[in-house]
């Protein structure tokens, strides 16, 4: 991140902030975080990705819930770094997920744009505004609810 809080990251700065491993790491690159506020990330979305094989054969798209998994996770990197919770050995995990829109499929070959902000923040409460998209045309749209917890142990 530069030091006006406003820079990006690639992977292996995000496999540092998410405890997520393949398959489900669904964040390839941070593009700005900006603490208290914003997060935009990008994850490349590959004919190889293991869900295609089952949704579905023949036209593949993306679920849903993955995008909204991966809006969550970008969320959860914006968390971690305002929070300053990055060697804490807590967690940011989901309580809700609230008026969940779908509005275009995604499909292998894109670049799926995640956008996160901040709606409410807490000392263990979080509230997110998120929205997906390809191109610039809205795939997803989701507010969700996480909370900050010790990581098991």
């Amino acid at each position: 991140m530069s030091e006006d809080g406003g820079g990006g990251f690639d992977v292996v700065e995000v496999l540092k902030r998410l405890p997520h491993r393949y398959p489900l790491l669904l964040v390839d690159r941070v593009l700005e975080l900006v603490p208290d506020s914003h997060i935009r990330a990008v994850k490349a979305v590959s004919f190889n990705e293991p869900f295609f094989q089952g949704h579905f054969p023949g036209a593949p798209i993306m679920p849903g819930v993955l995008q909204i998994e991966a809006l969550a996770q970008a969320a959860g990197v914006l968390a971690i770094e305002t929070l300053g919770l990055g060697d804490s050995g807590q967690l940011v995990y989901f309580m809700a997920i609230e008026n969940a829109k779908f509005r275009a499929p995604v499909t292998p070959g894109c670049l799926l744009e995640l956008e996160a902000s901040f709606v409410q923040k807490r000392a263990r409460v979080c509230k997110f505004a998120g929205r997906a998209s390809v191109e610039g045309k809205t795939t997803c749209e989701v507010s969700f609810t996480a909370m900050i917890a010790d990581g098991p142990t």
